[in-house]
C-alpha cells in the first residue's frame, strides 16, 4: 500500500501519527507525510518523506494570536478551532494537498483531526481515509457547530456538497492510543474540561503505541534518594512570550522541596537563560519522556496529549496545569476523573500551588494506584503493528462522495 499521513505543523499533532506510520513502513508499505513547508525537519527527522503544502502567512497567524490574547479561554479556543484550523490552515493547504493526492496516488489517507484539507481532498478523489486521535473524547455536533461555516467553504472549494465536510468529520473512523476509560464524552468548548454524553460517531480502534524504554537520566544531580519529578510544558509553550515566566517560576517554587526536578523546556528556551538553576533541579531542552517514566515518581505538565499519555502509560501520577488549549483542560479533567492526578487552574499563577499539590500527590498512594490502573488497561491493548488489517480494509475503498 501507499499510505499518505497528513498533519498540521505541531509536534503534538504529528506525534500520534508516527507509531502508525512506522508500523506501515515496518510491514513493507510506503508511507509519506504531507505537512506544512516549515515542518520538513520534523517529518524527515522521524524518518519519512515530506510532501509539503502551504499554510497561512506568518503575519496572518500573528493577527489571530494577537486577537486571542484578549479573549476568554472559551472564546480563544473557538477562534483557534474555526479560524485557524477550520479556515486558514485548511484553505491554504487544499490546493497543494489536492495535487499531492493526484500525483502521489495514495491508496489511503491517514490524518490528524485538525488537518482538514486531506479529508476533503481524499473524499473528492474517492480515496479511503481515517484519522488518528490526538486527544481524548470525540468531535461531535458541538465542535462541528463551530466548524460548520469553514467546513462548508472547504467542501465547496474541494468540489463537494457544502455539508460533506461536516458529515465526514462527524463520522470519521479513528485509530487511537487512548483506552476506553479515558475516552467517553463529546468535546465542547465551554468550561475547561467540559464534555457532553457521547453522540454518534465513527468506529474506533484502540492500539498500544508506546515503545518500552529503559530508564535513562541525563546527569546526576540533587539527592539520589529523593523522588524524581519530571516537568514538561510541551514543545510549543516556551515559544509563547506570555508563558516565558512559567519555567523560572516552576523551578523557584520547587527549589526547597525534598525532590529532584528534571525539566525540559523545548527548543524555544535555552536552559542557560534559567540560571542559576536550583541544586535540586536539572534542565534540558529535550529528553525522551519514555526514558524518564521508569524513574519518575510524578509528572508536572500542561495537559498536552503526549506528556499526559506518556505518564499514564508509565503509571506515573501527575499534576496538570492547563495553559492555552481546550484539549489541555479536557486531559486535566480526565486525569482527575480516574484519580491519576491533580489539576491546577489559573495558568502561570497556579505554579504557586504546585508544591502543595505535589506533596499531596506523592503522599497519597491512591494517585499512583489510579495511574497504574490506567497503565494496566493500556497494556492490554493490541500492539500498533496490528493496525495493518484495519488500514488494509480502508485502502483503495471509494468514499461515498468521491469523484474520480
Amino acid at each position: 500500500m501507499r499510505i499518505l499521513f497528513s498533519t498540521t505543523a505541531g509536534t503534538g499533532h504529528f506525534g500520534p501519527l508516527i507509531p502508525f506510520a512506522r508500523a506501515c513502513a515496518a510491514a513493507g508499505h510506503t508511507a509519506a507525510v504531507a505537512a506544512p513547508v516549515r515542518f520538513a525537519e520534523a517529518v524527515s527527522g522521524a524518518g519519512f518523506a515530506h510532501l509539503p503544502f502551504d499554510e497561512p502567512a506568518p503575519d496572518v497567524i500573528g493577527q489571530i494570536f494577537g486577537r486571542i490574547s484578549q479573549l476568554s479561554f472559551e472564546e480563544a479556543n473557538r477562534v483557534i478551532v474555526a479560524e485557524l484550523f477550520g479556515r486558514l490552515d485548511a484553505q491554504s493547504a487544499l490546493p497543494a494537498m489536492t495535487k499531492i493526492i493526484n500525483d502521489w496516488q495514495p491508496d489511503l489517507v491517514v490524518r490528524e483531526p485538525c488537518e482538514l484539507a486531506s479529508m476533503v481532498a481524499a473524499d473528492r478523489a474517492g480515496i479511503g481515509h481515517l484519522q488518528v486521535a490526538i486527544m481524548t473524547g470525540h468531535f461531535g455536533p458541538a465542535i462541528l457547530g463551530i466548524l460548520h461555516g469553514p467546513l462548508a467553504e472547504l467542501s465547496t472549494m474541494a468540489g463537494l456538497p457544502q455539508e460533506r465536510g461536516a458529515e465526514l468529520s462527524l463520522r470519521a473512523d479513528t485509530l487511537t492510543s487512548v483506552p476506553a476509560a479515558l475516552d467517553s464524552g463529546e468535546l465542547v468548548l465551554g468550561e475547561p474540561g467540559a464534555e457532553r454524553p457521547p453522540s454518534d460517531h465513527g468506529r474506533i480502534w484502540r492500539f498500544r503505541t508506546a515503545v518500552p524504554a529503559s530508564p535513562v537520566l541525563p546527569a546526576a544531580w540533587g539527592h539520589p534518594d529523593e523522588p524524581l519529578v519530571y516537568v514538561s510544558y510541551g514543545s510549543v509553550t516556551s515559544r509563547q512570550s506570555e508563558f516565558a515566566p512559567l519555567y523560572a517560576a516552576t523551578l523557584d517554587a520547587l527549589a526547597d522541596q525534598p525532590i529532584r526536578v528534571l525539566m525540559t523546556t523545548g527548543h524555544g528556551l535555552d536552559p542557560a537563560d534559567l540560571e542559576p538553576i536550583p541544586p535540586n533541579s536539572h534542565v534540558e531542552q529535550w529528553w525522551p519522556q519514555e526514558a524518564v517514566m521508569g524513574e519518575a515518581a510524578a509528572v508536572v505538565g500542561h495537559g498536552g496529549f503526549g506528556t499526559t499519555m506518556t505518564a499514564l502509560t508509565g503509571g506515573v501520577p501527575q499534576v496538570v496545569l492547563p495553559l492555552f488549549a481546550f484539549d489541555q483542560a479536557v486531559h486535566a479533567r480526565k486525569v482527575v476523573d480516574v484519580n491519576a492526578g491533580i489539576q491546577l487552574l489559573g495558568g502561570v499563577a497556579a505554579v504557586a500551588a504546585l508544591p502543595d499539590a505535589l506533596r499531596r500527590l506523592l503522599d497519597d498512594p491512591a494517585y499512583a494506584d489510579g495511574a497504574r490502573a490506567i497503565a494496566a488497561e493500556i497494556a492490554t491493548l493490541p500492539d500498533v503493528a496490528e493496525c495493518l488489517p484495519v488500514l488494509e480494509q480502508f485502502a483503495g475503498r471509494r468514499s461515498k462522495g468521491g469523484v474520480r
